[in-house]
């Protein structure tokens, strides 16, 4: 009862941020939405997890980098959070993407061969899903809705809307469904930077870390190739869309030994730009 009380309290102050945000527009929102950020950011519970984090890589960051590392972070998630509301404008102009390797989209839709797309989330994430949408490409993605009842229902309405219809929920229902997608030549995206109750433990930068193996395991079942995909928000708040060279299940001896690469793939994105990553997530309890 009390868990309601507090779902709903946050529903409404999110819903109220995103009605203020859609009417004074999305140049001004990003603006405002990044100072807010990472000026209340760094009081949430979740800036323990970050440092925790970040003290991983002590040895090669210094104290003054995660404090920059951890506002940009921040200032990112605020713009992310009110490009929610402006998700159709987004899929509707162009002209603020730019995707390199493209005929590797096209070469999928020719072919009409169902692929897995992997990434982590980085900038704003929503965006490769769309753009892969966009180029004509059946596609499912899988998510994890969010603890706030009040609030997942609206997200969820958003996503199917903007983002990807087919939209499949995490867990083993989820894992069934993804299989009947990929029989019906549908190409399947998700996440794997995050952790994972039912994964297994992978080096995740020299530390073992909860892993899921379902991307290896739907390549090496279905003989599907993995696709990894990187987004990065430039300073104009541009993006940048990288579709990466393809990982074939038929080179790796298993599960484990495919799961281990895609690990390395997620590192060299995240060392690429780790300002746009987001560090909330106790990737390695």
């Amino acid at each position: 009862m009390f868990k309601n009380i507090i779902y709903s309290l946050q529903s409404l102050v999110v819903y109220l941020l995103f009605f203020i945000g859609r009417i004074i527009g999305l140049k001004t929102s990003r603006k405002i939405f990044a100072f807010i950020f990472s000026t209340i950011g760094p009081f949430f519970k979740s800036e323990k997890i970050i440092k925790n984090n970040l003290n991983i890589f002590s040895n090669i960051i210094s104290n003054s980098d995660k404090k920059k590392i951890t506002n940009n972070m921040w200032k990112n998630y605020g713009m992310t959070f009110i490009e929610y509301v402006y998700l159709d404008q987004l899929k509707k102009n162009n002209d603020h993407i730019t995707v390199k390797n493209k005929e590797i989209l096209s070469l999928i839709l020719k072919e009409k061969k169902p692929v897995i797309f992997v990434s982590g989330h980085f900038a704003n994430f929503e965006l490769m899903s769309m753009e892969i949408v966009k180029n004509n490409i059946p596609l499912a993605t899988i998510y994890r809705p969010l603890n706030n009842i009040f609030l997942n229902p609206f997200m969820e309405y958003l996503r199917k809307k903007h983002i990807c219809k087919n939209q499949i929920k995490k867990g083993m229902n989820g894992v069934r469904e993804s299989i009947e997608y990929l029989k019906t030549k549908h190409s399947i995206a998700l996440m794997i930077d995050q952790r994972v109750s039912e994964g297994t433990r992978i080096d995740f930068f020299n530390r073992p870390a909860l892993t899921t193996t379902l991307p290896a395991q739907l390549s090496i079942k279905f003989g599907i190739e993995i696709i990894p995909v990187f987004i990065e928000r430039d300073d104009n708040n541009n993006f940048k869309i990288e579709f990466q060279k393809s990982l074939e299940p038929d080179n790796f001896k298993n599960k484990l030994d495919l799961t281990k690469e895609l690990n390395k793939v997620l590192e060299k994105m995240i060392v690429k730009n780790p300002n746009q990553w987001i560090w909330t997530h106790n990737r390695w309890k």
